[in-house]
């Protein structure tokens, strides 16, 4: 079966960022397959077909890219959203803990575009849209885990980009900051508590916690993601709503030792 409407693939469909992006993705004209760990836990949703999909095996991502292209005959878009977080001071998580984080948003991301690059290069066009993070851009005290994991999608986005651009193919970044989600639900947590940490990671959720509660709508990053996967001239960046577009100008703009005390400020760290 071929289908004329392009054909977007979205992982971790199921609720957040992911549901929202594939709604969106509809309403844009897009044929949508979303994907979840088990499908038969998810709502459904209008214009939406679900797969099964563990991003973090090969033969997983193999067999769901191979259905949606025999289904459809062609991907347009993958939209690399499934992610956990991670909580903790480093010193108290496991590297086994750490290499969990990194095999689902890093790994999972490199899985998910090996398979579909041969397919977009052959059509002559594609987009790739990774989920990244403010904090793929600024330090995250107590989630180190998980910003690196974002640090790392940063570098081998941009990197990829320039590989695969002469074939028609982009890869894109889209950096939300807090997003009201139940994206806590999905973080690791230490696997090695240390008592000396006990206090600054009490208070470090906390803080988590109040920026999802206060955080953007997962609309807001649906319409990034919209953006990047329809815009005639793409951006490399796509930074998701006001605090997101705020964070990463003071990075850019701030003196390193100015930026530094208000990461401490912000996160209640002493000193």
């Amino acid at each position: 079966m071929t289908t004329a409407q392009p054909v977007a693939l979205v992982t971790g469909a199921s609720s957040g960022i992911g549901r929202s992006a594939a709604l969106a993705l509809v309403e844009a004209g897009f044929e949508v397959v979303g994907t979840s760990r088990n499908t038969s836990k998810v709502t459904p949703a209008d214009g939406v077909t679900f797969l099964d999909l563990d991003v973090t095996s090969d033969g997983s991502v193999a067999a769901a890219v191979g259905e949606v292209i025999e289904r459809f005959g062609r991907i347009d878009v993958l939209v690399n959203n499934a992610g956990i977080g991670s909580s903790g001071a480093d010193e108290e998580n496991s590297v086994t803990q750490s290499q969990r984080v990194f095999d689902i948003n890093v790994f999972g991301v490199m899985r998910m575009t090996k398979a579909v690059l041969p397919h977009m290069r052959a059509q002559a066009g594609g987009r790739v849209i990774n989920i990244s993070s403010i904090l793929g851009l600024v330090p995250a005290p107590y989630m180190a885990a998980y910003a690196a994991s974002k640090h790392a999608i940063e570098g081998y986005s941009e990197s990829v980009d320039h590989e695969v651009r002469e074939h028609g193919v982009r890869v894109l970044l889209v950096e939300p900051a807090g997003t009201n989600t139940p994206f806590e639900a999905n973080t690791v947590e230490p696997d090695l508590p240390l008592q000396v940490y006990a206090e600054r990671r009490r208070i470090a959720d906390q803080v988590a916690v109040a920026v999802g509660k206060d955080g953007d709508d997962p609309a807001v990053v649906a319409k990034a993601i919209v953006a990047a996967a329809t815009d005639s001239r793409p951006k490399l960046r796509y930074t998701a709503g006001s605090n997101a577009r705020r964070i990463s100008t003071a990075r850019r703009m701030i003196p390193a030792r100015a930026f530094d005390q208000q990461i401490r400020k912000f996160n209640k760290l002493a000193g």
